[in-house]
């Protein structure tokens, strides 16, 4: 099986992640040419871009202008460290052992506006480029357009080593967009996470964004041979609910009866 996840807007470059061997990333070229066309923009116009303060806007200009695709600079780290947020807080990969991290090598790619497909391990650079941005680069409109079936196809291409070629979506909406179901070589299954509030079970962002880091985490942990063993995932009061679920989407509760 193969999870996805979303990236984060926080990031951390200041802690020191444990050591572990490095790969590179599938779509650096792809990254340099979007670092040329962002840097096109000065800190007012990547302020209106993206929706930044002016503080987050000259932060970014200054990220894009001082980018490179060496990856040997102080200024690097693995992807799966470099994030944080409400999915990483969850996925707390500070605490996995070397046996998780070999295991999400393997079985988790990091959706990213910039890199398009990331393993855990891919260096990466500070950046901030969300799927949704409506960037033209050069004859493609936006991101997704920029994309096109790339991250499709790099998918399939994992899923070709897997023994159960399964897609377990725990990525948003906003970057499994980037993502073309028809065309995936194998099963597609979104777990869905719903917490018990005034008589119904309901999707809280901050709780459901947590919820996806945990199951990374679990599947990381116990390393399920099957994506039905999936359904086991238990931590943090979650239920697997068979009645609100179907084949396509599973449906985790927290709370009520």
């Amino acid at each position: 099986m193969l999870l996805l996840i979303s990236p984060a807007k926080t990031l951390d470059f200041d802690s020191t992640p444990p050591p572990h061997p490095t790969t590179v990333p599938d779509f650096l070229d792809s990254a340099a040419t979007l670092i040329g066309t962002l840097r096109g923009f000065d800190a007012p116009g990547i302020a209106q871009l993206m929706s930044l303060s002016p503080a987050l806007a000259a932060l970014n200009a200054d990220r894009y202008a001082t980018w490179s695709a060496d990856l040997d600079a102080a200024a690097v780290r693995p992807a799966i460290h470099a994030f944080r947020g409400d999915v990483y807080q969850g996925l707390a990969v500070d605490t996995l052992d070397p046996a998780a991290i070999a295991w999400a090598q393997s079985h988790l790619r990091i959706l990213s506006g910039l890199y398009g497909l990331l393993r855990p391990l891919d260096l990466i650079r500070p950046y901030r480029l969300e799927m949704g941005t409506r960037l033209r680069i050069g004859e493609h409109r936006h991101l997704y357009d920029f994309w096109g079936g790339r991250i499709t196809t790099a998918i399939n291409q994992c899923l070709a080593d897997q023994a159960d070629p399964v897609v377990v979506n725990l990525a948003s909406d906003e970057y499994f967009g980037a993502v073309q179901p028809s065309a995936l070589a194998g099963r597609l299954v979104t777990p869905v996470f719903r917490e018990y509030r005034d008589g119904s079970y309901r999707f809280i962002s901050m709780f459901g964004k947590r919820a996806r880091g945990l199951m990374t985490r679990w599947a990381s942990t116990t390393r399920p041979a099957r994506v039905e063993e999936l359904k086991s995932f238990d931590l943090e009061g979650y239920r697997y609910d068979p009645e609100q679920s179907d084949e396509a989407r599973w449906m985790f509760v927290r709370g009520g009866g």
